[in-house]
This record gives structure tokens, sequence and C-alpha cells, in this order.
């Protein structure tokens, strides 16, 4: 994750070429996420039309195979959080600014829409088709918290325990199997859950679902804080990805 001291270090200002990296990094990671998450759900979706089943396999798979890469791609450069979760707990902690944070959410959410975009495109669906997949209930509420918590776990338990390698591993199991077993199908992602009320896919939530996915989503972070905080009180000062 992105350190505090890392900004006064390279001496960047409002918008020095560091922090422009930076949110190149997280909006490109992003896109590339969703891409993953979106594309792999129209593919399933034709290739298996019959069995959901293994479409949902077929979604998990690419998209944990995709945050592995990811992660290794980016995280040297932006701390590859692709999550306003993981950049709100990281705020929470003083590992970003409060300036950062706020434009590393801004990347992360319009790098997510332009990612859902690309994806209705390769697959010649209209770029912007509002999702009416209803994703509504307190079965899935209780999921997207407990996803999140579990997320933000995974990565400051590798982090802070001087695995910090692990985590694109870490990160790319844990969404593979929380796919599986949470009711949402583990979103765990507010820029995420925007982006996928653009697509009326496999992948796609309604609008009217996302706002308590997010509500969810940001209570999980909070959990997942105060676990964090619980669990490793003598962390390592590195939060590099």
């Amino acid at each position: 994750m992105t350190n505090v001291a890392h900004e006064a270090e390279t001496g960047t200002g409002w918008f020095g070429l560091d922090l422009i990296r930076r949110l190149v990094a997280e909006g490109i990671g992003t896109a590339f996420l969703l891409m993953a998450v979106v594309g792999s759900g129209i593919m399933a979706s034709g290739l298996s039309p019959s069995d959901v089943g293994l479409q949902l396999l077929e979604n998990a798979a690419a998209t944990a195979g995709a945050l592995v890469g990811l992660i290794l791609m980016m995280g040297a450069v932006s701390g590859a959080h692709f999550n306003p979760a993981v950049t709100l707990v990281d705020w929470f902690f003083g590992d970003i600014s409060t300036r950062d944070a706020g434009w590393y959410v801004v990347a992360q959410v319009i790098g997510a829409c332009a990612g859902t975009i690309i994806a209705n495109v390769m697959f010649e669906l209209p770029a912007i088709d509002i999702s009416t997949k209803d994703r509504s209930s307190p079965a899935l509420w209780l999921s997207e918290v407990v996803a999140t918590i579990g997320l933000l776990l995974v990565i400051h338990g590798c982090v802070r325990s001087s695995r910090a390698k692990a985590v694109p591993f870490a990160v790319g199991a844990w969404i593979g199997g929380a796919y599986w077993f949470t009711s949402s199908t583990s979103f765990a992602n507010p820029a995420v859950t925007i982006a996928r009320t653009l697509s009326d896919t496999f992948a796609g939530i309604a609008p009217s679902s996302a706002p308590m996915f997010i509500v969810m989503q940001v209570i999980g972070a909070a959990i997942g804080f105060v676990l964090i905080r619980l669990l490793y009180p003598h962390s390592q000062e590195t939060h590099d990805a």
C-alpha cells in the first residue's frame, strides 16, 4: 500500500508525476479488473447457457486469475488497491493522505466504469446497458460485509506479517473462493459495484441494488479496520503490495 512517507521523499505536489503515475495505475488496473469480471461473465453465459454453476466457476476463475496478474503488474506503482474499501482502510491507518485517497477513489471509479464499457463493446453489446438484475436481500447485504472484511484481513494479514509478496495470490484465492461461499458472489468493492450497473449481463447489478451493497462494503471496511488493529498490533512498517 502507498505510504505517506513516499510522498515526502518524492516531493510531489497536487499533481506531480508520482501522483499521476499512481492514479493512472489505479485507473488502468481497475479497468482491467472490470473487463475480467464483466467480460468473463458474458463469455460464460455464451459458453454455458444452461449451467449457472459452470458460468459462476468460469467467472470466478477468470476474475481470480486476472487479480493476481493485475496486483503483480501495478503493486509496485500504486499499491494496487483497485478498491475504495482498501484505500479507505489505508487512509484510516494514515498510510495514504486524504488528498491521495480521494483521487485514488476517483481513478478507481472512472477506471471501473471504463472497463465495463470496454467489456460490453468487446462482446458487441451496447457500450452502456443499465442492468436490470436485482440483488437486494439481507443475505446478500451480510455477504458483502463478510466478503469485504475477509478481503481486508487477507491483504493486511500478509503485509503486516512480512509476507507482502503473497498478497497477489492470497487476494486472488480469496476472491475466487468468496465467489462461491457468499450469496452475493463477493463484490466487496464499491467501484466494482458502481461499474457493474452499466452492464445488463451475468455480472450486472441493478442501480437500485447498488447503494445498499456499497453501504455494506463500507461497514465491512470499518469492521475490518478494527479487526486489523486488534489482530496485528505490532505490524510491519512497510505497506507495499
